[in-house]
């Protein structure tokens, strides 16, 4: 049940409709949308929205989905199933395109992976569109609404005796108005006309004795008539009875056509049916794409879990101007079933309440919702609304008794399956009796164990939620100290007015606001204040949460560069160490061989004087030629010296060296070997000149140390300078854009590119944001129309 009449127009489901409405291609989804109602059986709510999600994530693909022809020939059928009658070829011509659309669509969508669009494959599982009666009307009308000159051997015949006889007759006419434009009888730019569907020429009205034959018609101003000549009767009268023999062969041919459409009458009617939930639910899944709706878990039973729950009008509203909208979290369970909702006014309350109503009806009409996609959703058997002022001239009733009729309504109807919506709870009268009375229906409703969402300013009410059982308080959160609505829905602790505060700030005269902080009570004016104290405490809680979280995350960032850094000494050492041994190797073993050798000589020689002084010659040449090998002193140490960005720096007690990135006090960011780390400047060395560089081998050998093995030049092969992004959704599709820019700037490839589709645009500005807020990207455009032209990125790399 929902409770009142005008309970869409309350929520804004009205605009919803409208929308879904223009976002239909043709009447038959128009007929489901103006059909679409509330609906509490689970497992049909289910189907419908795996149906529009299944459809959104085709959209979201964007998928070749055949969204042409579609027309609505319920009325062409109904005229076809009566004996005797006999359709144009304009209604041919849109059976026949919108059954060609219906098939494509059958097979698009069965053609989809197994376990893909199974609720759209259920839909159509029934619908058969006949090959032969797509065939038959494609042997009579072509693509563009025209009647084939083949349709049939006789039509054929007609037709081109009908060319020949007309093209006879025109140049039997053309010669006799040449004759008359030469005579003067008719004026020198006329051209032959048809009247009364025979061929005639104008002739001037002082010289129509002159041209024999039969008058036809004559000009408004009566100077000129139209005359067909009297040599061409029998051209127009063959003509016309070729025109009547084709129109004769054509109705024969429709009433053919039509006699075997009518055959086919009950499979079409479902094929149509069909074709309109079709258009009904692209047009749902259009919408949702529009609001950023998702398929929450839907439960049997009432039940709200929604988080970052968003007013879908609102947002579009907001959107258009550039707003960001404020979502809510909000939990309806069998323990929290009620929400008591307080703040100031123009806090959003109102707004709240109303999208939790428009959300819910929303689902339960087989929409999907703009929430997290974690979110979890129930089935509610009715839902209640009192909103806004219902006073009535007609039957005599005040804006209070409005509300007290709806109440009766709620408490005798309303039960554990139910959902109430009650703005501004109790008031319209006398606030303490107003307030009593609240307190009573709340109660009743509570013992109901009814759901609900309800507004109010009573302080009753707020300390009512706060003792029972089944009932919550909520506050919209509002800046205290510039006093200003956050927007913000906070559950587990009551709001506050805020009203002397919001009345000092406006500027109402002191005596008038102190004297209204007495008649208030200090009570009150504590409790406010406490709400005002907490409200500031959760504010500065917060900042300082932020702040620890921002502190937190360097942290890990330094924590990881570190150890990247050390892994990266580490890897060098190791290959420096495995380097050096092997040198060493080699050089004792070369110096073996030479001194072997060298003594092998003398030996020969006999010790002769001269033999062994060349020997030793050469023995001394090759210890020169090993002390050049050894490593020398990459740089030295500065003397002194304060140490700025720039310069080359060493850490005390070690050879490594790196460059001063920047100096923030006491501390130094330092780039060491490719990675940045923060070093206390007081641990730093100053190096003169300039750091030697390596040859370019140990350069190699360090970066392969580094990397362990990559290959950068295998890599830059292996690299494919495209990516597609097509159907995933903006977060992921970013994510992985991130990486692959970042993996093609570093391999140095000059050009890359980022299919991503047309669709509604989403993925490309996302995409195209991005890469415009990289500094290596030098430019970014369209790719070429042969190869994808706005559904694809081309981005240029500096």
């Amino acid at each position: 049940m929902i409770y009142p009449d005008n309970f869409e127009i309350k929520i804004g489901f009205t605009q919803v409709r409208e929308m879904l409405l223009d976002l239909c291609l043709s009447p038959l989804g128009r007929q489901y949308v103006n059909r679409m109602t509330f609906l509490n059986r689970h497992d049909l709510v289910q189907r419908l929205l795996e149906q529009t999600n299944e459809f959104k994530q085709l959209l979201e693909s964007d998928a070749e989905i055949p969204l042409q022809h579609y027309f609505d020939v319920t009325a062409s059928l109904d005229r076809a199933a009566i004996q005797g009658t006999y359709l144009d070829v304009q209604d041919f011509f849109e059976i026949k395109m919108s059954l060609r659309t219906i098939r494509d669509s059958l097979r698009f969508i069965s053609s989809a992976e197994e376990g893909k669009y199974e609720s759209l494959k259920a839909l159509g599982a029934n619908v058969t569109v006949e090959r032969t009666l797509i065939a038959a009307l494609d042997k009579v009308v072509d693509d563009a609404g025209a009647v084939r000159d083949d349709a049939t051997p006789e039509l054929q015949r007609l037709k081109r005796d009908l060319i020949a006889q007309q093209a006879v007759l025109r140049k039997s006419i053309t010669s006799i108005i040449k004759h008359a434009k030469s005579e003067g009888w008719t004026p020198a730019d006329v051209e032959p006309t048809i009247r009364g569907g025979r061929l005639v020429i104008p002739v001037l009205a002082e010289h129509k004795r002159r041209v024999k034959g039969l008058i036809h018609d004559e000009s408004n101003t009566g100077q000129t008539v139209y005359i067909e000549p009297e040599a061409i009767f029998g051209l127009n009268n063959d003509i016309k009875d070729l025109t009547n023999a084709y129109h004769r062969e054509l109705i024969r041919i429709l009433v053919g056509l039509t006699n075997t459409l009518r055959n086919h009458i009950p499979e079409l009617r479902k094929a149509y049916q069909y074709l309109g939930l079709l258009d009904f639910i692209r047009a749902k899944a259009a919408f949702a794409r529009r609001v950023e709706a998702v398929m929450p878990k839907l439960q049997k039973y009432p039940h709200i879990r929604w988080n970052q729950a968003i007013h879908p009008l609102l947002y579009m509203a907001h959107k258009q101007l550039g707003k960001p909208t404020v979502p809510m979290d909000l939990e309806l369970t069998q323990e929290q079933r009620i929400l008591v909702i307080s703040g100031p006014n123009a806090g959003g309350k109102s707004v709240s309440l109303k999208t939790v109503g428009l959300i819910q009806y929303m689902l339960q009409c087989g929409m999907l919702i703009p929430t997290a996609d974690d979110s979890e959703a129930g089935i509610f058997h009715d839902i209640f609304i009192d909103i806004g002022d219902e006073q009535s001239i007609e039957n005599d009733l005040s804006t209070y008794s409005s509300h007290l009729t709806n109440m009766k309504k709620f408490v005798t109807v309303a039960d554990k399956k139910s959902l109430v919506l009650i703005d501004e709870f109790g008031t319209g009268t006398e606030p303490i009796l107003g307030g009593a009375i609240a307190e009573a229906v709340l109660q009743n409703l509570n013992d109901s164990k009814v759901f609900g969402v309800i507004t109010t300013h009573y302080t009753n009410l707020k300390n009512f939620a706060e003792r029972n059982p089944g009932i919550v308080n909520g506050a919209m959160r509002y800046d205290h100290k510039n006093l200003q609505p956050l927007y913000q829905l906070e559950i587990g602790k009551p709001g506050s007015s805020f009203a002397i505060e919001i009345a000092r700030k406006i500027g109402l005269p002191k005596h008038i606001v102190d004297k209204a902080s007495s008649l208030v009570g200090k009570d009150k004016i504590r409790y406010d204040r406490m709400l005002e104290e907490l409200e500031t405490e959760k504010q500065e809680l917060e900042k300082k949460l932020r702040e620890a979280t921002k502190l937190e995350e360097k942290l890990k960032r330094n924590v990881k560069e570190y150890q990247d850094l050390k892994n990266y000494l580490e890897d060098s050492k190791q290959d420096i160490m495995r380097e050096a041994k092997g040198k060493a190797k080699l050089l004792l073993k070369d110096a073996n061989q030479k001194i072997e050798s060298t003594i092998q000589q003398i030996k020969q020689s006999q010790a002769e004087k001269e033999q062994t002084k060349q020997a030793r010659q050469v023995l001394e040449s090759f210890a020169t030629e090993v002390r050049k090998e050894e490593p020398r002193p990459a740089h030295k140490r500065a003397s002194n010296g304060a140490i700025r960005e720039g310069d080359h720096v060493a850490l005390v007690g070690q050879d490594s060296s790196g460059q001063v990135v920047s100096i923030k006090g006491k501390t130094a960011e330092v780039l060491f070997g490719g990675f940045k780390t923060i070093v206390k400047v007081g641990n730093l060395e100053k190096l003169e000149g300039q750091v030697a560089t390596k040859p370019k081998k140990e350069k190699a050998g360090a970066a392969e140390g580094y990397t362990r093995g990559m290959n950068i030049t295998q890599r830059m092969a292996d690299f494919a300078s495209t990516i597609d992004i097509r159907g995933e959704y903006a977060e992921e599709a970013l994510t992985r854009l991130m990486n692959f820019t970042d993996e093609a700037i570093m391999l140095g490839i000059p050009e890359i590119k980022v299919i991503h589709g047309r669709g509604n645009g989403v993925l490309r500005q996302v995409v195209r944001d991005y890469l415009y807020s990289v500094p290596e990207v030098a430019s970014v455009g369209n790719e070429v129309s042969e190869r994808g032209g706005d559904g694809a990125t081309l981005a240029v790399l500096k």
